[in-house]
C-alpha cells in the first residue's frame, strides 16, 4: 500500500504581519520531516517571503507553490 501524496496549499510565514510565526526555513524543514511534497506560501498582501521560500524549497527538495492572499 502506498502512502497518499500531500501538498499543503495555505502556509503563512512570518512575512504576514500578526498572522504567521515561522520562517520559511522552519516551514520547509518541518514539511520535509513530515514527508510533505509541496508547500504553497501564501502570505497576506505580500510576496516578500518568496525569495527565502524559494531557497528553502531548493535546500529541502520540496516543491514551492507561490501565492498571495489579498485582503
Amino acid at each position: 500500500m502506498t502512502t497518499p501524496r500531500y501538498a499543503e496549499l495555505q502556509v503563512t510565514s512570518h512575512f504576514s504581519f500578526l498572522r504567521g510565526a515561522s520562517s520559511c526555513d522552519d516551514l520547509f524543514a518541518q514539511a520535509a520531516a513530515l514527508g510533505i511534497e509541496a508547500l504553497a506560501v501564501v502570505d497576506r498582501n505580500s510576496l516578500a517571503g518568496i525569495v527565502r521560500a524559494h531557497q528553502a524549497a531548493k535546500d529541502t527538495g520540496i516543491r514551492l507553490i507561490v501565492g498571495c492572499r489579498l485582503d
